[in-house]
Parts: structure tokens; C-alpha cells; sequence
């Protein structure tokens, strides 16, 4: 019996640069521990090339650019992508990730339902074009790739 590609093809460490990482504030700090959390508990990700995994990935920034070390059972690689299409989305993620965080202290449980549908969208968008821009490197699904737009946020965010 074959296995399933997504029991095989999965991440089981994930580790950002800590040269990457610049002082955050207790709420970015929990959204990263989720992000790698649940990254860790249910994902798939099957690198262009590798017969099976599972894989170790480290992220980091490189000037503009994204790194992504991928080590697996035969596979070692290096992934380099320009996050100048991500600049926007990152930037509005940020907007409302803060205007979330306020809302969660002052506002109406209405207001707070219309930020976090503003954010998910948001999010599910980067997630979508991380899926296109890993398209021929990396294959993930749309939950992996949403907690790793929260990674590369977390590699953004200058406290």
C-alpha cells in the first residue's frame, strides 16, 4: 500500500533567522508561535525534485528577498524569492493586523468580526499568490501557505 503524499510531504521543524528577526510585541510574538505551532501539527509541502520527507525548513530575508533552506531525506535545496510582489499586502496586513489588535481592546464584537474577515481575506490572497510564486519550486496547500505569509510576516515586523 502506497503511502499518502501529504503524511510524507510534510514540514516537521520550522526555523526563522534570527538575524531576520527584529524585537516584536507580545501579540506578534504569539501570532508567530501559532503560525509555526500549526504549521507543524497538519501541513503539506513536497519540494520540486524530493521523493519523500519529511523536510526541515529554515526561513530567512536575504536584502528584499525571501530565503527558504529546505533539507530532506536526499534533498537539500535553496529557495530565494523577491517579496517586491508581496510589499503591498504586507504592508496592508500590517495595517490591519494593528488596527485588529486595538479593536480587540476597544471596539464591539461587530467591528472586531469586520477586521478579522478583512484580515483573512487578506491573508488568503497573499497565501494564494505564495502559492503561484512557489508554483515549479514548492507545492503547498492553502493552510500552509497561509501560515507561511504569517512567517514572512514575522521576519517584517520591526517591533
Amino acid at each position: 500500500m502506497a503511502e499518502d503524499p501529504k503524511t510524507i510531504h510534510r514540514l516537521q521543524s520550522v526555523e526563522l533567522d534570527e538575524e531576520s528577526l527584529a524585537a516584536v510585541s507580545r501579540d506578534q510574538e504569539q501570532e508567530r508561535q501559532i503560525a509555526i505551532f500549526d504549521l507543524l501539527e497538519e501541513n503539506f509541502f513536497f519540494p520540486e525534485g524530493a521523493e519523500t520527507g519529511p523536510y526541515n525548513l529554515r526561513m530567512g530575508l536575504l536584502e528584499n528577498r525571501l530565503v527558504l533552506d529546505v533539507r530532506g531525506p536526499r534533498y537539500e535545496r535553496r529557495h530565494i524569492l523577491s517579496l517586491s510582489p508581496f510589499r503591498t499586502l504586507i504592508k496592508d496586513y500590517f495595517m490591519i493586523c494593528d488596527s485588529y489588535y486595538q479593536a480587540i481592546r476597544n471596539s464591539t464584537p461587530q467591528q472586531i468580526e469586520a477586521l478579522d474577515m478583512g484580515r483573512r481575506g487578506l491573508h488568503n490572497e497573499a497565501s494564494e499568490l505564495l502559492q503561484a510564486r512557489l508554483a515549479g519550486k514548492i507545492e503547498t496547500n492553502l493552510d500552509t501557505a497561509r501560515r507561511l505569509f504569517t512567517l514572512i510576516c514575522a521576519l517584517h515586523w520591526r517591533g
